[in-house]
């Protein structure tokens, strides 16, 4: 049992509040408990509220609400000290308090937060009435705020609309005196109009004999000048005439033996210029040799007919890229999905790309393969062999479309060989003038060495 200060027994220590502290009874105890605070040593204070002994009331209250609520409430030897405390600064509300008669006048938050700190029987039914009568009080300020707010708009509402009567009234008159202005403008408008029109008529009359005027005088200037431009112009003929007929006495036919020599020149140089262009070898069949017929120890059609060589001849490859500036573009994951797919991807373009290495030394041809770059799960860090070109598609782009745009890159007539399984990559490519050549016939050539 908690005795009081008199030490007779707190029969209201044994009350608990069921709801939450309303705000303005919190306000005044954390406001008590400040106001103590000065009265107690450190010792005699919670750990938790040590560091702010030093405090000044009005600090304590902003930082340290929190903690001193909470210590008031858990601490029940800290709410005895603070008690003491307020019941020697308000001894005449402490003993109304514990008398049960709180004063009428005084205020109820202070009743409360008196009661919640000292305890005394019937705390609760005090707090709770508190908490309700400012409820109450907070909800007849808002009211009345309210209202006062409401009569202020509707004053304000009263003298805009005034405002705006005065300002309407006011605009329609300026603009009646501006319409009367308009039309008295547009008058005077109308008659300077006619003036001018006046005056222009007789300006375009005057203008018209001056136009006369001078008309014919051009006309018998211009008919002078024609005369004497004529007979100048005769003259000049007559002298270029006098003049090429002793220039040509001079020279005869010296003339066009230069335009014929110097259109032979350029008639030669342009047939060498394209000969080294297109790199045209020596002339090595005669007339002779184009009739048909059989010569001693020559193949008949039917024994070249026997020899020709299929789609599936490796040998075919080697044909196509004996071709002067053969271009060799590979499919990279098409040929080596074909011939050893169960390898790493890595792997795989390692085994073809030192493959196709060797066929560039060997043909002499350009090599290039190309790999499709949505394969790849990170930047490859690859050192392409010598002699062939190590091409990856950009990010939305397939290898399949990378083989297409190198092809159209290249000039017609270039050959060109696009090796690839893919039906559609090969009738792309056959369109763009690029032979076609499948995978397994380029794996066979590799294997061969």
């Amino acid at each position: 049992m908690v005795e009081s200060a008199s030490g007779a027994p707190e029969d209201g220590a044994a009350e608990v509040l069921d709801r939450p502290l309303p705000d303005g009874v919190r306000r005044a105890v954390v406001q008590i408990v400040s106001d103590g605070f000065g009265g107690l040593t450190v010792a005699e204070l919670p750990a938790q509220l040590r560091q702010y002994a030093r405090f000044t009331p009005s600090r304590r209250v902003r930082f340290a609400a929190n903690a001193m609520a909470a210590a008031l409430e858990s601490d029940h030897l800290f709410r005895q000290r603070i008690g003491e405390r307020l019941r020697e600064a308000q001894p005449e509300l402490a003993g109304a308090l514990d008398a049960g008669t709180p004063p009428p006048a005084a205020d109820p938050l202070d009743v409360a937060a008196a009661a919640y700190v000292l305890r005394p029987t019937g705390w609760v039914k005090l707090v709770t009435a508190a908490g309700e009568e400012a409820q109450r009080a907070d909800a007849e300020r808002a009211d009345e705020e309210t209202r006062a707010e409401l009569e202020r708009l509707r004053a304000e509402l009263a003298a805009a609309r005034a405002h705006t009567k005065t300002e309407t009234d006011r605009l329609r008159a300026e603009l009646d005196v501006a319409k009367r202005e308009a039309e008295s403008a547009h008058r005077k408008l109308r008659s300077a109009h006619s003036d001018i029109k006046r005056g222009e008529a007789a300006l375009r009359k005057s203008a018209a004999e001056t136009d006369a005027v001078r008309s014919e005088g051009q006309a018998q200037l211009s008919a002078a000048e024609s005369e004497a431009r004529r007979l100048k112009a005769r003259l000049g003929e007559a002298e270029a005439a006098l003049e090429a007929t002793r220039r040509a006495a001079r020279e005869g036919r010296s003339v066009e033996d230069m335009r014929v020599r110097l259109l032979l020149d350029t008639v030669l140089d342009a047939a060498q210029g394209l000969r080294r262009e297109l790199a045209l070898p020596p002339v090595s069949v005669r007339p002779a040799e184009t009739v048909d017929a059989v010569e001693p120890g020559r193949m008949t059609p039917k024994d070249i007919a026997a020899r020709a060589l299929s789609e599936n001849d490796p040998a075919i490859l080697d044909q196509l890229l004996a071709l002067p500036q053969a271009h060799l573009v590979v499919d990279g994951y098409n040929v080596t999905k074909t011939g050893y797919p169960t390898m790493p991807l890595d792997k795989q373009r390692l085994r073809l790309l030192g493959s196709l290495s060797q066929l560039a030394l060997q043909s002499g041809a350009e090599v290039t393969c190309v790999f499709d770059g949505a394969e790849l799960a990170a930047p490859v860090l690859l050192a392409p062999p010598r002699g062939v070109r190590v091409l990856f598609s950009k990010p939305g782009v397939t290898a399949d479309e990378l083989i297409r745009q190198l092809v159209r890159a290249e000039p017609p007539g270039r050959p060109v060989v696009v090796v690839s399984t893919d039906r559609e990559v090969a009738d792309g490519i056959a369109k763009a003038g690029a032979r076609p050549v499948a995978s397994a016939v380029l794996l066979k050539r590799l294997s061969r060495g």
